[in-house]
């Protein structure tokens, strides 16, 4: 089950469809809401290297913390009548630093759930806290696109597998959903023909799940189209499924905290709410 459900709130990011969302699964799961409702110090350090002093930096922090009251103020009259048990905590951060703010806190959560992080009307710290939430918190995030309806027991769900620790990550942080479900489709998108599993591909993923009394269906696709993440989305459509599991991906030369371009795209893109762990 999962008792202990976050959201992060700030100015430059959509959050009524992820509000909507996690207060719906925390009255359902009877598990607990925390808001976090950070202000953001959106100027760069450097930026003001050269010419600032104490006073014109401290002014920028004391804007992001009048920003944090703000948005408690809205989220407490939003929270009022709720039937959820819900808690709200306030921080301010720079923007380079918010990864590790968000991430130090999600951690402790069993589940993020955040508005997709990239699309109109994204502030520029939307892409740092979900980074902060994947690989500072080590924790999984539940994305939901902008106006989806609340999912709580979703029956059909799709998992993205292709093997790896983060897929594995991914499905065992979702076990709990994944077990109340219907039916769960496995999809691998052209595994590889000298692959261990290559007889037998996505099998010991099926047992593992059977034995926690998943029903699961496993489904073998031709790479059709350019993009992986393409045929994902295609396939959820098609399939109408309710949820996808997938695993996060970094990549970057210089820190890991860089959403790889198929796992951007699908937190642009997907119809369906996308969980996701690194």
């Amino acid at each position: 089950m999962m008792k202990s459900i976050l959201t992060v709130v700030t100015d430059g990011s959509p959050v009524d469809t992820a509000l909507a969302q996690a207060e719906a699964l925390a009255t359902a799961m009877d598990g607990h809401l925390d808001l976090f409702c950070l202000g953001v110090d959106r100027t760069q350090t450097g930026y003001y290297y050269a010419g600032a002093n104490a006073m014109v930096l401290q002014e920028t922090v004391t804007r992001a913390a009048a920003e944090a009251t703000e948005l408690e103020d809205r989220m407490r009259k939003r929270m009022a009548n709720s039937e959820a048990r819900w808690g709200i905590d306030t921080g301010v951060a720079q923007l380079a630093d918010i990864g590790r703010s968000v991430g130090m806190r999600a951690r402790f959560a069993d589940v993020t759930v955040m508005p997709m992080p990239y699309g109109k009307d994204r502030g520029a710290e939307c892409e740092g806290i979900a980074e902060g939430i994947l690989f500072e918190g080590r924790a999984p995030i539940l994305v939901m696109p902008d106006g989806h309806a609340p999912v709580i027991n979703p029956k059909r769900i799709m998992i993205g597998w292709d093997e790896s620790n983060e897929a594995m990550s991914t499905v065992r942080a979702a076990l709990p959903m994944l077990m109340r479900a219907d039916l769960v489709n496995v999809i691998i998108v052209d595994p590889p023909v000298h692959g261990p599993n290559r007889s037998d591909p996505g099998g010991q993923l099926s047992q593992f799940l059977a034995r926690h009394g998943v029903t699961v269906e496993i489904d073998v696709l031709s790479k059709t189209m350019p993009r992986v993440s393409d045929i994902l989305m295609r396939q959820a459509t098609d399939t109408d499924a309710e949820m996808l599991v997938m695993g996060g991906y970094g990549h970057s030369r210089f820190r890991e905290a860089l959403l790889g371009g198929a796992t951007r795209d699908m937190l642009e893109k997907s119809p369906v709410p996308i969980f996701m762990a690194h």
